[in-house]
């Protein structure tokens, strides 16, 4: 028995990572399918250190389906990065299906014969490997426009940096307060360690 596995990301962890989870249970029921399960992350599409999205296919067995929004959820990776994500899903012979690749939507339907599959297989990777060049594309060209923002802000002593997330910091220091560990306060928030230790410093020392 194949499984539908839904696959939710978002870049950061104020982003609403369930944001497309009801195009995801409308696509699957129309097409008579349910959604096993569900992973969410909050991390870059630009990165491989995605641990849900290897626990997802993990999870998978030869015919599950990765169903995402679309595929710049899936990968804004690199072309390295990118088939190397490539090969982890062709290991485990899943198959990719995207709401913004209608060439994919077929590929949910496990019925397929064998001859169909190569075919729509074949397509599909050509398909999703140009939606990936865009979305990597599009992920520089915002970080040069951010950079180019930044260095002109610089230039004319307009740029402060990122404002403070005040309510956010303070909720850590009540958590450094009580002795929570690093780990537990990382997990809850989602904050680097470095600027764990940034806000640790601004404790007043015990005596």
């Amino acid at each position: 028995m194949s499984f539908v596995r839904a696959y939710l990301r978002a870049s950061t962890i104020d982003q609403d990572v369930d944001r497309a989870k009801e195009d995801l249970v409308k696509f699957a029921g129309e097409r008579g399918l349910k959604i096993a399960s569900f992973y969410r992350e909050n991390e870059s599409g630009a990165s491989l250190r995605r641990p849900e999205l290897f626990r997802l296919l993990g999870d998978c067995t030869a015919g599950d389906v990765l169903l995402v929004e679309q595929i710049d959820r899936l990968s804004r990776l690199n072309s390295e990065d990118w088939d190397e994500l490539k090969r982890q899903i062709q290991i485990k012979k899943v198959k990719v299906v995207s709401l913004d690749l209608p060439t994919s939507w077929m590929m949910a339907n496990t019925k397929s014969d064998d001859i169909q599959n190569r075919i729509l297989e074949a397509i599909n990777s050509m398909m999703m490997d140009m939606l990936a060049t865009f979305a990597r594309k599009d992920y520089e060209d915002r970080r040069r426009r951010q950079s180019q923002g930044i260095a002109k802000a610089k230039a004319e002593g307009k740029f402060k940096g990122r404002p403070e997330d005040t309510k956010r910091n303070g909720a850590i220091l009540k958590m450094l307060v009580a002795k929570q560990s690093w780990s537990s306060i990382i997990a809850a928030t989602g904050v680097s360690r470095s600027t764990l230790a940034r806000l640790a410093k601004a404790l007043p020392v015990e005596p």
